[in-house]
């Protein structure tokens, strides 16, 4: 059948990991739309000419600067992607507003203004608001004329967010919530107009509030010196009996958690889509840096170490993008599927985004620390001048660390990732004890090491079904030694996570290789097949890194035996001289003098 004829199939969350994915059923950045292009370009426009000329006079906390900036990017829809048209907004799909995510991620500072702005500043209300909350606040954030922030964190409650100890009390009259509590690293906390609170009413009913700038007992604390994206906003607040009228309550009594929560997972994609921006231009700058500086009489981009270093990051970040926008493409499906179920849009959107928490989590781990590896090897290649704070790549350095922590540390956000899988398979969402038992009786069998077909990227698509199948031999074992105290064992769990997060990034580079091979020829595609090759190669070898020290942990015995033997199986592939693959690459990016925005 006709790929374009073809009825695409939507996997559920996490469903990938006992199925297969067809590559036309990928979204890939090469499928972008004219529209969506011209969106993206104007994303990149306003980091040029807006944002970078003063990068140096944010970092300084100009006063005024931020607010000014996030105005003049609303006045150009860039604050509104999402949201819809009746609210201000120019109610893009998801994968547009997934896009402006990535297109604005290199702005340092800004871009982590905006995200918060756009992202837990403004959706809450989008979302969870009455009818009478949107149309006073959602306007006025999409044109960026109020701008948005969100108080969660307190200085006993980090990843324990429900162990929050500000207060809400309603008044005599009905008329206020009273609160009493304190919130600390708050992002856009020292400028914003409208802030998303959470406090426990009566002590214990987690529930989330509007609170606007001004309200009697509400206050602020100065700003945070950070390692760090200094040019962010950070204050404390403190509520000493705040005065918040009692309409300002958002959603129900008692189920803020469910406001928090679900708007994490879009946040944790949108996140991986900034660090995706914010590496590309990190890797651009070190790319021409590497061209213009030489050492003995050549430039060092000449040097294969260099070579390995540029294209060690564009494989990093075109995995990540790969992984990024089959998971948007996902949510987005789901969206409109649950639309035309008859959902409204707030429970159409938040429903696709539970859908694929476990994407979403994943993502933000490997964006994360993708970008923390590019700006990372960026100091590398820059040498002395990159420790230098005249050098930009240093300040990419600093801000990037950030990203592994907050929207749920990695720590958190790699125990949520199994912890969601056997939870959706204990509630029969996901098969994934039946294909566990399926791999339990394949290591008594015989091993077939042929490719079983000789069709195009066979090795390849084995490698990925293998690697899926070290997964479930693991976990299985996992869960029927532990039972329900797995959660006890975080380093086993943290093992597992990390063979999931790599194998969902080398299957997504592959099928974007392998789409892209389908459309233009594999001849045309050497730099996309180099990319997607190498990093399967490499992540055969993590697997089985992660997947010994599992079951090194728990195993012994004959069990051990068989499952170590059984991991060395499901982890082998094909030699690959990954060497001249990843020159390939460089000599690519090194002729462009960039990494493609």
């Amino acid at each position: 059948m006709n790929p374009t004829t073809e009825t695409r199939k939507v996997l559920r969350g996490g469903e990938w990991l006992i199925s297969e994915t067809r590559p036309f059923d990928m979204f890939i950045p090469e499928d972008y739309n004219e529209e969506q292009q011209m969106v993206k370009d104007m994303c990149a426009s306003f980091l040029d000419t807006e944002v970078l000329p003063v990068i140096d006079r944010i970092d300084k906390l100009e006063l005024g600067l931020m607010p000014s900036l996030i105005r003049k990017a609303g006045d150009q829809g860039l604050l509104g992607i999402s949201i819809p048209e009746g609210l201000g907004g120019l109610g893009k799909d998801f994968i547009t507003s997934t896009l402006v995510s990535e297109a604005l991620g290199g702005g340092f500072s800004f871009s982590v203004a905006v995200s918060a702005h756009t992202g837990i500043g403004s959706l809450p209300i989008l979302y969870f608001g009455t009818e009478a909350q949107k149309q006073k606040y959602i306007p006025k954030l999409a044109s960026g004329e109020w701008k948005g922030s969100y108080g969660l964190t307190e200085p006993n409650s980090g990843s324990d967010a429900l162990g929050a100890k500000t207060t809400a009390k309603l008044s005599a009259d009905g008329k206020y919530y009273i609160l009493n509590g304190q919130k600390c690293w708050i992002t856009n906390g020292g400028f914003a107009d409208i802030y998303t609170v959470f406090a426990k009413i009566d002590g214990d009913k987690f529930s989330a509030f509007i609170i606007e700038r001004g309200f009697e007992g509400f206050t602020q604390g100065p700003e945070e010196h950070k390692m760090g994206i200094k040019g962010s906003s950070t204050v404390q607040l403190y509520f000493q009996d705040c005065k918040v009228p009692a309409e300002n309550l958002l959603g129900e009594i008692g189920k803020g958690h469910i406001i928090a929560f679900n708007i994490l997972n879009i946040g944790r994609l949108k996140l991986c889509a900034a660090t995706v921006g914010g590496a590309k231009r990190a890797t651009a700058t070190s790319i021409q840096y590497a061209v213009t500086r030489e050492q003995f009489k050549t430039s060092i981009s000449n040097f294969g170490a260099i070579k390995n270093k540029i294209a060690e990051m564009a494989i990093r970040i075109w995995v990540a993008e790969s992984a990024l926008y089959r998971a948007a493409k996902f949510i987005d499906d789901k969206e409109n599927e649950l639309m035309a179920a008859g959902k409204p849009f707030h429970e159409a959107v938040l429903g696709a985004a539970e859908e694929y928490a476990i994407e979403c989590a994943m993502l933000k781990v490997f964006g994360s620390e993708a970008l923390d590896f590019v700006v990372d090897e960026g100091v590398q290649i820059h040498g002395g001048n990159g420790f230098s704070d005249e050098y930009i790549i240093s300040k990419a350095y600093r801000d990037s660390r950030i990203n592994r922590i907050y929207e749920g540390t990695n720590e958190i956000n790699r125990l949520l990732t199994v912890d969601m899988v056997l939870k959706r398979a204990v509630k029969g969402r996901l098969d994934v004890m039946s294909a566990a038992m399926a791999v339990s009786k394949e290591l008594m069998s015989v091993p077939d090491f042929g490719n079983g077909e000789d069709s195009p990227f066979a090795a390849e698509r084995k490698a990925i079904q293998n690697f899926k199948k070290a997964i479930l031999m693991i976990a299985g074992a996992a869960v029927q030694k532990f039972m329900t105290k797995l959660d006890q064992e975080q380093e086993i769990v943290m093992h597992i996570a990390d063979m999931a997060i790599e194998t969902y990034h080398a299957e997504s580079a592959l099928l974007r290789a392998m789409k892209l091979a389908d459309q233009r020829g594999e001849a045309a595609c050497q730099y996309e097949l180099d990319m997607a090759r190498t990093y399967l190669y490499d992540a055969a070898d993590h697997l089985n890194k992660f997947g010994k020290d599992a079951i090194n942990a728990f195993g012994g015995g004959d069990e051990q035996r068989m499952m170590l033997l059984g991991l060395k199986r499901f982890t082998k592939v094909d030699s690959f001289n990954s060497k001249e693959a990843k020159r390939r690459i460089a000599n690519k990016l090194i002729a462009e003098d960039k990494y493609p925005l």
